[in-house]
């Protein structure tokens, strides 16, 4: 977990993500990356320079119907302080059963988004933390490329004016691999996504690509993150 505070603390910094007084939601699906964010970012309040407070926003697809089984993560919020909000909704219905989207990513991401940037106004956040990582950056700027051949991905900070928020990404110097250590180093209590599609996604085949390229070319996801940077791409 040191590590990976230690990077997030630089990408906090290079990027001024966290100002004194922030009331920071942070963004709990429940895998990994956002349970290491959590953690991490509850750790840092002891020490980190500017003051800042937390709010956990899990948002639940209800996928197949079901209501996800949060308990352990309340559990977990409880132990370190930080309130926790729950948002059923009943996205999982309208982009499997109602529309019954042959490619249900980019729209289900968005729906997920919108609630989110809600329900963080809803807590009085000024700020919303998400757990994207550097592997994440590398995936995101392969699949605009690919796809409509552009060049760009997410940005460390957003700032969304219609909701008066800022997006940020603390982990986007982290490795994928230093977050699974830390989970399974701090014993956090993963919840299993219950997506019809997980595990069968286009990010999920552009990951297996840069697996390929990096046997060849050396860690192409760090080369990819150090472009986006000297280009000045999307904030890098």
């Amino acid at each position: 977990m040191q590590k990976l505070m230690s990077y997030m603390r630089s990408a906090m910094e290079q990027y001024n993500m966290v100002e004194d007084g922030d009331k920071i939601a942070v963004g709990v699906s429940g895998g990994k990356d956002s349970l290491a964010l959590l953690a991490a970012l509850a750790e840092m309040r002891r020490f980190y320079p500017k003051k800042y407070e937390l709010v956990a926003i899990s948002m639940d697809p209800c996928f197949n119907g079901e209501e996800n089984d949060f308990s352990e993560i309340e559990k977990l919020c409880k132990k370190i302080n930080v309130p926790y909000i729950i948002r059923r909704t009943e996205i999982g219905k309208v982009i499997f059963e109602n529309r019954k989207e042959k490619n249900p990513c980019s729209l289900c991401a968005r729906m997920r988004r919108g609630v989110l940037h809600d329900e963080t106004k809803a807590a009085g956040c000024n700020k919303l933390a998400l757990g994207h990582h550097m592997d994440d950056a590398a995936e995101t700027f392969m699949m605009n490329l690919l796809n409509g051949g552009n060049i760009g991905c997410f940005s460390p900070v957003t700032y969304l004016s219609r909701k008066d928020i800022s997006v940020i990404r603390p982990m986007i110097f982290a490795r994928e691999s230093d977050i699974a250590r830390a989970v399974m180093h701090e014993g956090l209590p993963v919840v299993k996504s219950r997506c019809p599609a997980d595990g069968h996604t286009e990010r999920q085949d552009v990951k297996e690509l840069l697996k390929s390229l990096s046997s060849k070319y050396g860690d192409v996801i760090e080369k990819l993150l150090g472009a986006l940077q000297r280009g000045g791409i999307d904030g890098f």
